[in-house]
């Protein structure tokens, strides 16, 4: 069907950031007019231009920081937060790890945990808990995102939709009272509201700077969190909103 064609070749623009009509026509083996119709469905939506030849996926400012430059931003806070929210996991524990820059932290203080399994989109939590042989790793499999190094697409819920998850951890771009917890991919928010739905505890992994941020998209609103772990203590309009929605707050009291 044109809508699926489309989010496709969305997914693939994401891959690749360039893609002949040649291409198009091959892998979804239809005409070039039909290409030509999708594409100018795609210029309406203001996510592609043309180039000689094909089409290239459009930069704007909602696109993600690539992921080794988020990497390397407020590295020790991040760690104080997966130090945290590591406290959370159990023997015996089916826990689902987000793709993030703080989330990826969690790995090394998870190694003490018997019996453990984890699910991720993340490529480099894969890589990460690989060094580990006590872990169970499920791959959810599904199209990569090079911006987030993660999988993303329908088959990934298809994936998360057979497992009993013990506890997710999911992460933001940033947040806000305004507008909720945030993503700068609309592809990656479809998995994170999925899991969102589960009726699981739901862990949110900030740093500080992600506070009175927003980004492309909405995918959860602050309340529907049961727990947030953060690297220093937030200012009072967070602490009297968590505190009215009953949601936990945990902070590095060292920082206090």
């Amino acid at each position: 069907m044109k809508i699926d064609r489309i989010n496709r070749i969305k997914e693939m623009l994401q891959e690749s950031n360039t893609i002949s009509i040649d291409k198009l026509c091959s892998a979804f083996e239809v005409s070039k007019n039909t290409i030509r119709r999708d594409i100018t469905e795609l210029e309406k939506q203001d996510v592609i231009k043309k180039i000689y030849g094909g089409i290239m996926l459009k930069q704007n400012r909602g696109e993600p920081e690539p992921f080794a430059s988020r990497e390397v931003k407020n590295s020790a806070e991040k760690k104080i937060v997966a130090k945290l929210a590591a406290g959370f996991v159990k023997d015996n524990d089916v826990i689902f790890i987000d793709s993030g820059t703080t989330t990826m932290h969690l790995i090394p203080y998870l190694a003490n945990i018997k019996n453990l399994t984890i699910l991720t989109t993340s490529l480099y939590i894969i890589n990460a808990a690989a060094n580990y042989s006590q872990f169970n790793i499920i791959c959810t499999g599904g199209t990569f995102y090079y911006p987030s190094k993660a999988f993303i697409g329908s088959s990934v819920l298809k994936c998360l939709d057979n497992y009993n998850i013990s506890k997710v951890f999911l992460a933001s771009a940033g947040v806000s009272l305004e507008n909720g917890v945030t993503n700068t991919s609309s592809l990656e928010c479809e998995t994170k509201k999925f899991l969102m739905s589960k009726n699981t505890p739901k862990i949110l992994l900030i740093d500080s700077s992600k506070l009175d941020t927003a980004s492309l998209m909405t995918f959860a609103q602050l309340k529907d969190f049961d727990d947030v772990v953060i690297d220093n203590k937030p200012p009072q309009k967070y602490i009297t909103y968590f505190a009215d929605n009953n949601v936990n707050l945990w902070y590095s009291k060292n920082r206090d």
